[in-house]
Formats: C-alpha cells, sequence, structure tokens
C-alpha cells in the first residue's frame, strides 16, 4: 500500500490571506493593545505609546534573524537573561611585584573544578559538558553510576 508522504513540512500554510496563523495573530493582538491605548489615553500619548507596540509586533510577524522568527530571538534573550548562570574563576597571580621586578611564573598543573553535588552521575555529566582534556571519573564512580 502507498502512502502520500507530505513535503514542505517547514513552510506555514498561508490562511489569512498572504499572513499565516502566527503573523495574524501578532498582527491582531498589537492592532488591539493600540485601539485600547487610543480609547483610554489622550491622542499623542497613545500615538506615543502605540509606535513601539507596531514596531514590535511587525518585527514578531516578519522580522527573521539567520533565518528564524524574531520570536525565537526574543525566547532565547528572556532565558539567558532570566536563567541561572555558572560563573568559574580561576585566581591568576599578578606577572609583576610592586617594585616593577617581573616575577617567575609558575605553570598552572590542575584546573579547579567545582564541584556541583555529591552525586557522581552529576560530576560525570559536569566533565562531560565542559568537555575536559582528562576524565576525573574514576572505574570506582564508573561502578557507582552503574549500580
Amino acid at each position: 500500500m502507498r502512502f502520500q508522504v507530505p513535503q514542505f513540512i517547514e513552510v506555514e500554510d498561508k490562511i489569512f490571506g498572504p499572513l499565516t496563523f502566527k503573523q495574524f495573530v501578532y498582527l491582531g493582538g498589537g492592532a488591539g493593545i493600540c485601539v485600547i491605548l487610543l480609547t483610554f489615553l489622550p491622542k499623542f500619548l497613545a500615538i506615543l505609546l502605540s509606535l513601539p507596540v507596531v514596531v514590535f509586533t511587525a518585527a514578531l510577524a516578519f522580522y527573521k534573524v539567520n533565518e528564524k522568527p524574531f520570536i525565537h530571538l526574543i525566547e532565547s534573550f528572556l532565558n539567558y537573561t532570566l536563567g541561572n548562570k555558572l560563573y568559574i574563576w580561576k585566581k591568576e597571580s599578578p606577572t609583576l611585584k610592586s617594585s616593577g621586578v617581573p616575577r617567575e611564573k609558575k605553570p598552572i598543573e590542575q584546573i579547579y573544578v567545582p564541584k556541583l553535588s555529591e552525586s557522581k552521575l552529576k560530576e560525570l555529566t559536569w566533565s562531560l559538558d565542559i568537555k575536559e582534556n582528562s576524565n576525573p571519573v574514576t572505574q570506582d564512580s564508573n561502578s557507582q553510576i552503574s549500580n
């Protein structure tokens, strides 16, 4: 039995004239906000507040960054801004003394990686995420993970 496989599944269907459903919702929401502003505020203030709304909704509907919709850029920005961050600080000794005479540089033998938790599985995922050159997981911890 033959089945027809859908083609061009990445392309959204045009539902409202030349607009997709998402574009129509973005533009309709922006128009609704502008109408509310024009209804309840003085004309001059409403127009000043409506301009950024119009620009933002037009960017949501039509603007693409690296062939991706603008909403993906906004989502990534919010995830980065509001998400948790891990800062690792590596203390380096100064190369000059206060007298201006250069000090000897000591080779750094190991980089300290903070221990995130007592779980060996999380320690393993940490080492895989930061792509360490040396594998800190020993045979004992591998056997504990599989148990």
